[in-house]
C-alpha cells in the first residue's frame, strides 16, 4: 500500500503546525506522502506546508469537493485518505488503513469524538459509529481505493457544501462502508461561535435540503445564514451527526 494522505487548506497554517507533525511521525514505517490542496490561503498554510515536508496542491477554486480531486490528482498512493486540517486521526491510522485494505476494504472511516469535555457533543459524536448517511461527514476522514474513486468520478464540484455525504450517497450502493472503533479527535471550534443547539437546527436544515435535491449553494447559503460566525470557504464543515 502507498498510502496519499489529502488535506484540504484554508488559511489553516496553525493547525497544520500541530498536524503535520503528527501525521509524518506516526506514518513512519509505511509508505506514504501527504499534499496540502490549498485554496489560496492568505495566512502562512503554504510555507507551513513545504517546511513540514508535505506537498503543496495550488488550487484556485476555493471549493472542497475541486481541492480534493486536484489532490487525489496529483497523488502517487493506491489509496487515498481525505483528512480535514482541524482533526487528529488515531496514531495507528497507518497500519489500521493497510490492514483494511489487505483485508479487501474498499473505503472507510472512523468514529470521533471532540476537543471539548460538552456532554451534548459526547452524544452528537455517539451516533458516528453508525451507517446512516446523516451520522457521516468528511471530520470523521475518510479512506478509500484510488482506482474505485477514479471510477466514480471522485467529488461532484457542484456540491460547494455537502460534498462528502453526496460521494458517500452513490458510493454506498456499491461498497460496504467500514466504521473503525477508534476515535478522531475533531475540533469543536464551530460550537466556541455558536450554541449547540443553533448548530444542530443548521446541520439538520443543510442535511434536509440536501436530501430534497436542493441546489448546492442554495444550501451553502442557507448554512452560512443560520450561523453566526461560519468559517468561509473550501472549510466549512456539516456532518448529521454534529
Amino acid at each position: 500500500m502507498f498510502l496519499s494522505i489529502i488535506l484540504p487548506t484554508l488559511n489553516e497554517a496553525d493547525n497544520l503546525r500541530r498536524l503535520l507533525p503528527y501525521l509524518r511521525a506516526n506514518a513512519q514505517g509505511y509508505a506514504f506522502e501527504i499534499l496540502v490542496a490549498d485554496a489560496r490561503s492568505t495566512d502562512d498554510t503554504a510555507v507551513v506546508a513545504l517546511q513540514e515536508g508535505a506537498r503543496l496542491v495550488p488550487c484556485p477554486q476555493r471549493n472542497r469537493a475541486a481541492q480534493m480531486n486536484a489532490g487525489a490528482r496529483a497523488a502517487q498512493g493506491d489509496v487515498l485518505y481525505f483528512v480535514h486540517a482541524d482533526t487528529l486521526p488515531p496514531p495507528s491510522f497507518a497500519a489500521d488503513i493497510e490492514a483494511e485494505i489487505a483485508t479487501g476494504t474498499v473505503m472507510g472511516c472512523y468514529r470521533y469524538r471532540f476537543d471539548s469535555p460538552s456532554r451534548l457533543l459526547r452524544i452528537n459524536a455517539y451516533f458516528t459509529r453508525f451507517q446512516r448517511l446523516w451520522c457521516q461527514g468528511g471530520d470523521k476522514t475518510f479512506f478509500i481505493r484510488r482506482d474505485v474513486f477514479e471510477a466514480m468520478g471522485g467529488y461532484d464540484e457542484r456540491f460547494v457544501v455537502m460534498e462528502e455525504y453526496d460521494f458517500l450517497r452513490k458510493a454506498m450502493k456499491q461498497y460496504p462502508l467500514r466504521i473503525l472503533p477508534k476515535d478522531v479527535v475533531v475540533s469543536a471550534r464551530k460550537y466556541d461561535h455558536n450554541s449547540w443547539l443553533r448548530v444542530q437546527l443548521a446541520n439538520a436544515g443543510a442535511f434536509m435540503l440536501f436530501r430534497l435535491g436542493i441546489e448546492p449553494r442554495c444550501i451553502k447559503r442557507f448554512y452560512y445564514a443560520c450561523l453566526r460566525h461560519p468559517k468561509a470557504g473550501a472549510e466549512a464543515t456539516l456532518s448529521g451527526a454534529h
